[in-house]
């Protein structure tokens, strides 16, 4: 009997334990909901050129930038082609991107996204000459250089053409290299910004407290829906990326606004979770109005003088109108869960859904926002 107690004892504590961790586990790291001020990719573009297309290139008639590139590039190479009649189709001019990464240092590489900016056909095969990339202040921060990797292809004949993806824009995989690092003293700040990526004052505040709580001490303040501003107290044995590794394992339960986002050109429809609806009574039914058209052929009479033949318009019209389904009633303050299963028994289309959540939310019926997309 003790054995037995024992065991049932061992069971009910390994029960409660894993409830706790599924509750300590509950909620969202604060480094899957937040951004750390400073720490953010920076944009690069530049121009260049496509050598190598079999055929596929800009028709320099057609794109004159591309023409003056080359021409431009074979000077530099010492070969003068001014007023020569270039008529090479392997040349594409285009347009080279790539997110430089924070903290990315000299020598790194980077991947780039090469397009097309004429008339070319395709970028198989090509490859990127030598490109300096250059950031929104206009220095150059990485050079890109390789062979264009394209996801699609066009292929067909005289009478007939076949294109799968886009094959005038590509891809390099580590097709630059990093030649200017952005220099940022991360290390030994004192205070920073946590910024949400979907501003709440709730959450904000539950992230300040969550930080508090860990900490023992007042280093977060809520300043904003967005920020929450961290202070690095002297006391912490470490930089501010030692604090920030151990603040971004953090859990909180992110809050939500009720809200609903309709997208009328697919038919989609979500709903946040504190979506409710007052009490109300809807009802739908359906009138379909179809219209045919038979038109019929008109012949003159034999041997007649100056008949003619005529198509004669013949048209049908029916109204259907469904019996619906009748008057259905949705209680005051339900659950989302609720609310879909009532809205589910009136056997809805989508479309027909969206007509419903719209006429409820201008009868003032429903609590939450709709955006319409």
């Amino acid at each position: 009997m003790a054995n037995m107690k024992s065991v049932l004892a061992g069971l009910v504590i390994g029960f409660v334990l894993i409830i706790a961790t599924g509750t300590a586990q509950a909620g969202s790291r604060i480094k899957d909901i937040a951004d750390i001020e400073g720490v953010r990719e920076n944009l690069l573009v530049g121009y260049g050129l496509v050598v190598g297309l079999n055929g596929t290139g800009d028709s320099l008639r057609n794109s004159p930038f591309t023409k003056q590139s080359l021409e431009s590039m074979l000077e530099r190479l010492g070969v003068n082609t001014r007023g020569a009649n270039l008529k090479t189709d392997n040349v594409a001019a285009v347009m080279v991107t790539a997110n430089l990464p924070g903290f990315a240092t000299n020598g790194s590489r980077i991947d780039v996204t090469v397009s097309a900016m004429g008339d070319a056909d395709s970028l198989q095969g090509g490859l990127l000459l030598v490109t300096p990339l250059m950031g929104a202040d206009g220095e150059v921060y990485a050079v890109s250089q390789g062979q264009v990797s394209i996801g699609g292809f066009s292929a067909g004949g005289d009478a007939a053409t076949i294109t799968q993806g886009v094959p005038t824009s590509g891809r390099i995989s580590n097709g630059a290299i990093v030649e200017r690092e952005i220099k940022y003293d991360l290390a030994n700040k004192k205070t920073l910004r946590i910024s949400l990526r979907n501003p709440d004052f709730t959450t904000a505040k539950r992230m300040a407290g969550a930080i508090n709580a860990f900490a023992g001490l007042p280093l977060a303040q809520a300043l904003n829906p967005t920020s929450v501003q961290l202070t690095r107290p002297p006391s912490w044995k470490g930089d501010m990326v030692s604090l920030l590794a151990e603040v971004e394992q953090l859990r909180i339960e992110p809050d939500m606004p009720a809200k609903i986002v309709i997208d009328e050109v697919s038919g989609i429809i979500v709903m946040g979770e504190n979506v409710q609806v007052s009490t109300v009574a809807i009802a739908q039914g359906n009138l379909t109005i179809t219209v045919e058209e038979t038109p019929q052929v008109s012949q003159p009479s034999p041997l007649s003088q100056g008949g003619e033949t005529k198509v004669v318009p013949r048209s049908s019209v029916s109204v259907e109108e469904e019996d619906g389904t009748g008057l259905v009633v949705i209680k005051n303050g339900v659950a989302l869960s609720d609310l879909v299963e009532g809205l589910n028994a009136l056997g809805l289309t989508p479309r027909d859904m969206i007509a419903i959540l719209q006429s409820i939310k201008a009868a003032g019926a429903l609590q939450a926002e709709i955006e319409v997309l």
